[in-house]
């Protein structure tokens, strides 16, 4: 997709996963595989294949994954709970690598803790196949809103 093609999102409160998934072509979200699954101002869930390509030197899952995918959703969710009244922007991502991983689906799920009329905070885990949290993390949001 061009940049002239890029789907036009009306209110962020009103966002699809597949609207995501579209606006996401192309960028770095898109290149690691990561799909929305689900998109509200509550819950942002997202999934991704596990791949050589996003391999460290180990064999292993790449933690720079884990940190995309916790910020992505956090930010998504952020921006769709504050919706018309400005945008976000993540000033913090704190990120634990807890299981290993080689192959599979996982699966990212990103809630609030706090929304706040600046801030925001989000806890995202992340599971595997057979639902062990393999990563979590957490997003503070700074959020900027429309001046005037």
């Amino acid at each position: 997709m061009t940049q002239q093609e890029t789907p036009q999102i009306g209110s962020p409160a009103d966002i699809t996963p597949e609207q995501m998934n579209a606006f996401s072509e192309g960028v770095f979200t898109d290149v690691i595989g990561l799909r929305y699954t689900e998109v509200t101002a509550d819950r942002v869930c997202g999934e991704w294949i596990v791949k050589p390509h996003l391999y460290q030197p180990a064999g292993i899952q790449n933690g720079g994954v884990y940190c995309t995918v916790i910020e992505s959703l956090a930010s998504v969710g952020a921006g769709v709970w504050l919706g018309d009244r400005g945008t976000v922007v993540g000033v913090n991502n704190n990120t634990d690598f807890l299981r290993a991983v080689r192959d599979g689906t996982l699966l990212g799920v990103a809630t609030p803790v706090h929304r706040g009329r600046l801030q925001q905070l989000w806890q995202v885990i992340i599971t595997d196949e057979q639902q062990r949290v393999v990563a979590r993390g957490q997003v503070r949001i700074q959020n900027l809103p429309h001046r005037g």
